[in-house]
């Protein structure tokens, strides 16, 4: 974000020594009242005037609780602010869903977090929870996205799922709906598919990454949800392809690549993030 030229007040929502997609990891959870306490900070300072929040891996209800809370606040300050949620909670390996975040997260996130959210990039599985329907198809999907519509959100992207893909099985798709109310109360949703090449390899962090440029092209291209997904998904495989060569390269031949060797390459990156050669098309459906 800051590289696309924003300016960001970062709270960490837990401090740990690397993420969990490692063996190990050690490190601090926050709750309500160490967030309630740096929030205030700002608040003193009167620089509590943001245009955007973005949230993503949380582990505790209480800080999540406190999120809308001061989320609600900051949308009186500024109405017009834009909430950017990534509902972090958990993922499928092998066509199986699992959360990586305890369960009581989940009514926070459905009840609470996705009514205040302007903008949610959950991955399927995370749609499903939210949403208490699977997704066997397309159509399924279109529904779901509807479905958090209908919660509160304006544009829905579903990050990634395992459905067939029109291109062949090794793509990838990511929906994307974006619902807006005209003055006369008539409402127009534009809806996209994006299908970008797999990378065979586990990543952490790319929904992250995701969310994150998703923000920066959407305030970009606020009508255009085909553009700042072209530019957002595309981003991310210049991101994955430099991170899975360089994988391989320090992995060195024939060894698999290990969670050290597949952190995602940012900073080699900053070029692609800054200005995205557009390699994957969305198409409008």
């Amino acid at each position: 974000l800051q590289v696309l030229g924003f300016e960001v007040d970062t709270v960490n929502s837990v401090q740990f020594s690397n993420h969990t997609g490692y063996a190990h990891w050690k490190g601090q959870v926050l709750n309500s009242d160490e967030l309630h306490e740096l929030y205030e900070g700002l608040k003193l300072n009167k620089v509590n005037r943001y245009d955007y929040v973005l949230t993503g891996y949380t582990r505790d209800t209480s800080f999540l609780a406190m999120v809308v809370d001061i989320v609600q606040e900051l949308k009186q300050q500024n109405p017009n602010l834009v909430y950017v949620c990534d509902p972090v909670m958990g993922d499928k390996w092998n066509g199986e869903g699992s959360m990586y975040v305890p369960k009581d997260l989940l009514p926070v996130y459905r009840d609470k977090v996705v009514p205040v959210a302007d903008i949610i990039t959950p991955n399927q599985f995370e749609a499903e929870l939210l949403t208490g329907r699977k997704i066997y198809t397309e159509k399924d999907a279109l529904e779901v996205m509807d479905m958090l519509h209908a919660m509160g959100p304006e544009t829905v992207v579903i990050t990634s799922s395992d459905l067939q893909a029109p291109l062949g099985n090794d793509y990838l798709i990511a929906l994307g709906s974006h619902r807006k109310t005209k003055a006369d109360g008539t409402r127009i949703t534009q809806r996209i598919r994006v299908e970008s090449p797999k990378v065979d390899a586990v990543f952490v962090g790319t929904g992250d990454l995701f969310a994150a440029m998703l923000l920066a092209w959407t305030h970009k291209h606020p009508n255009n949800l085909k553009v700042a997904c072209e530019k957002t998904v595309s981003a991310m495989q210049h991101v994955l392809q430099r991170t899975i060569k360089c994988a391989k390269v320090q992995a060195g031949e024939g060894n698999k690549p290990n969670s050290a060797h597949l952190e995602l390459r940012m900073v080699q990156s900053k070029k692609d993030i800054e200005n995205p050669e557009i390699i994957v098309k969305a198409t409008v459906l």
